[in-house]
């Protein structure tokens, strides 16, 4: 039976008759904290129990990098951080603690490293890993990437689990990372290490349990839910025993969080995983108690936080045999989570294998449901390369600042100018000559070729600002197209995408957003809270705990976000029957730069094989 949260009973004074208002009863309400742990910063959301944000605040993390590639944080500062971001949030918006009723995590896909005996950091950071700065530095970041070699000799496994994760596995993974400590640690060293993903560190450090998510386990520690294909335990113990970890599957998996019902336990987002211990409360200024519900993956955060925005959406987007609230209506509907790189996330009754995305993964948010994730490496930061390396980037940022803007709305009015003085009938219409592909940090879906980059048809001469709007533009196009690229992959081999909920800083480009929908041709949604789709997400998980009854059951993860989400703006494709041909004829030559790439580098390395220097 699942251990009921602490209930704080209200100190409300009795209603009097008074002309005063200071005397009148307002109604207290319950409050949900949320907490998301990104790549640079801890941030933490009040949320009410209507669904409002009514508090924000985050504090940066620190980040070490040692070595080129290597990169590496500690949960003694992050936790710091979230709980100085609690303090603050609390604070400046005068909430009541004792209205707190629930918490959920969410972070980055980073491997956090514990000693069995002492439950303290052990510090990942060679060749001693003594903790010597006494930083206690022990995770590593999703973004590092060391374990170059431990990646290849897991993937030349071919092991049926790694269909799981679009056929490889990824060197942001954690698996590969856990194989790097045991091939550099001394053995007497990671012979004492317990393994967490970083979200389930900071429940652990939240409740003292050993509770992990099957978010985390599931999509990226190579975790094989009990019941698909066979699986028995889970954890996969030839697989582990392959690769050169056989130790982890001793005393049945402890290490990583045992057996589920044997040794071990594993939840559903938002389930009750324990509440809040005395020592946690008292460095969050919180009273001890408060429910913590089970963590995800800051992406998957974002799936809870957008998807369920109330909107009106037509009746080719929508399921028409089950309610418009109804959960399947989440199957037509896909997350793209977009900041410096975009993750999209789709669900599905059953499990859809789709070539270049990670998954199926089932259970990671609702039970007996999967998930699909597929992604953009870099879309944020593509849009920041292009522009910064142009000549006229600087004179475009200078005039951007004289009119208190940012480079990018300053570029959007530009083409907006351009578009008038070329009396042209749409902006795209712009770049109908100019042909740019832009994965110049590789590709993860649908290719999955880390090795794809760039080209670019129809350069000029043109060193202007006029220059650098249609590069921008261009890249805009990219983004777009390969998105399309992207749902149609996924669509063919069987999900049913409808519409795009976006969240991240991108939705505030309107010019891109109008791109996105007219190149996918359907709605994209724009939640409430651009800038906190994900922190509200992990304060949804926190309502879930604190729903959790006597007998363990709790609100369905969906119908509280059905409840508690906004309503979001929609940006519908366009209508004129111009750009859609020109978009369409883009798209074709988009998929061509593609292949062709693909093809002239198969044809010239088969040119150049077996040549060398001569001695």
């Amino acid at each position: 039976m699942a251990q009921m949260p602490f209930r704080q009973p209200y100190k409300q004074q009795s209603r009097q008759m008074s002309v005063d208002p200071h005397n009148e009863l307002h109604p207290v309400l319950d409050h949900y904290i949320g907490i998301d742990v990104g790549t640079g910063s801890a941030r933490a959301c009040i949320m009410n129990e209507r669904g409002d944000i009514v508090g924000l605040a985050s504090e940066n993390i620190g980040l070490w990098q040692p070595e080129t590639g290597y990169y590496e944080q500690s949960t003694t500062d992050i936790w710091r951080c979230i709980c100085s971001s609690i303090k603050t949030a609390m604070t400046t918006h005068n909430i009541d603690g004792n209205t707190v009723r629930g918490i959920g995590f969410d972070a980055t896909c980073s491997l956090a490293v514990f000693s069995q005996d002492t439950d303290e950091p052990v510090a990942v950071t060679g060749p001693k890993f003594d903790n010597k700065d006494g930083n206690d530095r022990n995770v590593i970041l999703w973004l590092d990437h060391r374990p170059v070699e431990e990646t290849k000799k897991i993937n030349a496994t071919n092991h049926n689990l790694l269909r799981y994760v679009g056929g490889k596995m990824s060197i942001e993974m954690e698996i590969p990372k856990v194989l790097w400590l045991k091939n550099n640690m001394p053995k007497e060293v990671f012979d004492r290490c317990k393994f967490y993903d970083l979200t389930d560190a900071l429940t652990h450090m939240a409740t003292g349990n050993e509770t992990r998510s099957f978010c985390s386990v599931v999509c990226k520690q190579g975790y094989v839910p009990v019941g698909v294909d066979g699986s028995v335990k889970g954890w996969q113990e030839d697989f582990l025993t392959e690769i050169g970890l056989p130790d982890l599957c001793e005393d049945n998996f402890k290490r990583m969080g045992g057996v589920n019902g044997v040794n071990g336990k594993y939840t559903t987002a938002g389930e009750l995983i324990g509440t809040l211990s005395e020592k946690a409360a008292a460095e969050m200024g919180l009273p001890a108690g408060i429910a913590i519900g089970s963590g995800v993956i800051d992406a998957y955060a974002g799936w809870i936080g957008t998807v369920g925005a109330k909107v009106h959406l037509g009746e080719d987007t929508l399921d028409n045999s089950v309610a418009k609230n109804d959960v399947s209506q989440a199957f037509t509907r896909l997350a793209a989570v977009a900041g410096t790189s975009t993750c999209h996330l789709a669900m599905s009754e059953k499990p859809v294998f789709v070539n270049g995305v990670w998954g199926p993964y089932r259970d990671v948010l609702i039970p007996d449901y999967w998930m699909a994730e597929g992604g953009q490496s870099a879309t944020g930061e593509l849009l920041k390369h292009v522009l910064e390396t142009h000549p006229a980037f600087h004179e475009a940022l200078s005039l951007a600042e004289t009119f208190n803007m940012n480079i990018y709305d300053y570029l959007n009015e530009h083409l907006h100018e351009l578009q008038e003085r070329a009396n042209a009938p749409t902006i795209s219409y712009l770049g109908r000559h100019f042909f740019f592909y832009g994965d110049l940090f590789g590709n993860r879906s649908p290719i999955a070729d880390p090795n794809m980059t760039g080209s670019v048809i129809g350069l000029s001469s043109d060193k202007s600002i006029d220059g650098l709007a249609l590069y921008y533009y261009g890249t805009m196009e990219f983004i777009a197209l390969q998105t399309h690229q992207i749902i149609e992959a996924m669509n063919s081999s069987g999900h049913v995408i409808s519409s795009i909920f976006m969240s991240g800083s991108q939705c505030q480009n309107d010019v891109l957003m109008k791109l996105m929908a007219a190149a996918c041709d359907m709605p994209v949604l724009i939640p409430r809270y651009v800038h906190a789709a994900v922190v509200h997400g992990a304060a949804m998980l926190g309502a879930k705990a604190a729903s959790t009854d006597k007998d363990g059951n709790s609100e369905p993860l969906w119908d509280i976000m059905d409840r508690m989400s906004k309503p979001g703006k929609a940006v519908w494709p366009t209508k004129d029957e111009g750009e859609k041909k020109l978009l369409k004829a883009k798209y074709k030559v988009f998929l061509e730069q593609c292949a062709v790439q693909q093809q002239y580098r198969a044809e010239i390395d088969e040119a150049v094989q077996g040549w060398s220097r001569s001695a």
